[in-house]
């Protein structure tokens, strides 16, 4: 009986760790505005023009499946707003801003306001409906 313990511990550990992190993945996070609101990413930080409404970067790596899906994801949601810019930026051609930005893995989606301020961010392939929400929710 004494040798199970060990492994009782270890399961137990490690199915909580899964939980947290199939809970974690892909769900889009409203970001609170900080008091003194810091300035927003640029089109040249960027490399494209930011949308009239909004812009989602996506960060992602050559290797990524997620990375694949939530590109196809995010531009079938662009494709009928033409008012929201979805840019796709390789993290490991970008990594100042990779780590300016705090992007700890791959697909991680920044959603932006007209002005280039992060509004939400999803780490791993975020869901239709989240995004939709997060773009319904940006405020002109």
């Amino acid at each position: 009986m004494r040798t199970l313990a060990p492994l009782a511990f270890v399961l137990a550990i490690s199915a909580a760790y899964g939980f947290w992190y199939r809970r974690t993945r892909g769900r889009v996070v409203a970001k609170k505005a900080p008091e003194s609101q810091p300035l927003g990413l640029t089109p040249a930080q960027i490399g494209v023009e930011l949308g009239t409404r909004g812009t989602l970067v996506q960060f992602s790596s050559a290797f990524c499946s997620p990375c694949r899906a939530t590109r196809a994801l995010l531009t079938d949601i662009t494709a009928d707003q033409p008012d929201i810019v979805h840019v796709d930026i390789d993290a490991e051609s970008h990594l100042e801003l990779v780590r300016k930005l705090d992007i700890r893995s791959t697909p991680t989606t920044l959603i932006l306001d007209r002005n280039g301020l992060e509004i939400g961010r999803a780490v791993g392939a975020p869901k239709r409906d989240q995004v939709i929400s997060a773009l319904a929710a940006i405020k002109l």
